[in-house]
C-alpha cells in the first residue's frame, strides 16, 4: 500500500518547487463579544396609575421570609398614605417603560426646634436591577427634593440583618446614629391555648 506524503512547503527549496502555490497562514480574527446597552433607567414622579403595580413590587419584596419581625406593615394604605401625603416625595425607576423600582418619602418637623428631617420610609427595586445603580438613583433624587425644601437630615431605617441596606446607606454618606431597640411578643401561642380552654 502506498501512501502519498504530504508536502510541506516549509520544508522545500524554493527553486525546485516554484510551481506550488504559497501557503500563507491565515489570522484568525477573535471573536468580539458585543455587549448589549442596557436601557437607560429613568426616575419619574410616582402617578397614581403606579400605585397598583408599586404595591406588587413591595409585595413581592416584602414578604415575611425577607423581615420576619418587620414592624411596619406593607400594605395598600401604606402605599396609598404615603402617595396621598407626599407624593412629591413619591418616585418610581423606569426602564423600558416599566417599573423596576421605587422609593416613598416624607419630610417631618420637629415642634419647637427649628430642624426639619427627612425620611425615606419605603425602598424596592426588582432583584434583577438590583446591584445596577437603580436605588442610588432613587435616593439622589429623593435627596435634592428634601434639600429643596429645607431638610437638615434625612433618616432611613431597616433591619440589623439586612446587610445590604445597611451597605447602601453607609456608602451614600448615613451612619449608624446608635442602637434602637424594638421588642416584639408572639401573643398568638396564649390566645390559642385559652380559647382551646373555652372550647
Amino acid at each position: 500500500m502506498l501512501m502519498k506524503r504530504a508536502l510541506d512547503p516549509s520544508r522545500m527549496h524554493p527553486k525546485r518547487h516554484a510551481n506550488l502555490p504559497r501557503v500563507s497562514k491565515v489570522k484568525e480574527t477573535p471573536t468580539v463579544k458585543t455587549r448589549r446597552r442596557r436601557a437607560p433607567v429613568i426616575i419619574r414622579d410616582m402617578s397614581i396609575d403606579d400605585l397598583s403595580e408599586v404595591f406588587h413590587l413591595g409585595e413581592s419584596l416584602f414578604t415575611s421570609a425577607f423581615s420576619p419581625n418587620l414592624y411596619r406593615t406593607w400594605d395598600e394604605y401604606e402605599v396609598t398614605g404615603l402617595y396621598e401625603n407626599d407624593s412629591e416625595l413619591c418616585l418610581v425607576a423606569e426602564v423600558d417603560e416599566k417599573i423596576v423600582g421605587f422609593m416613598m418619602g416624607t419630610t417631618v418637623e420637629k415642634h419647637g426646634t427649628a430642624w426639619k428631617y427627612g425620611y425615606v420610609v419605603w425602598m424596592g427595586v426588582k432583584e434583577e436591577h438590583q446591584g445596577l445603580g437603580t436605588a442610588t438613583k432613587l435616593y439622589r433624587e429623593i435627596e435634592n427634593r428634601m434639600r429643596d425644601r429645607g431638610t437638615r437630615m434625612i433618616i432611613a431605617d431597616t433591619d440589623e440583618s439586612n446587610e445590604a441596606a445597611v451597605g447602601f446607606f453607609q456608602k451614600l454618606g448615613f451612619a449608624k446614629a446608635g442602637s434602637h431597640i424594638w421588642l416584639s411578643k408572639n401573643v398568638s401561642y396564649r390566645r390559642r391555648r385559652k380559647n382551646a380552654a373555652n372550647q
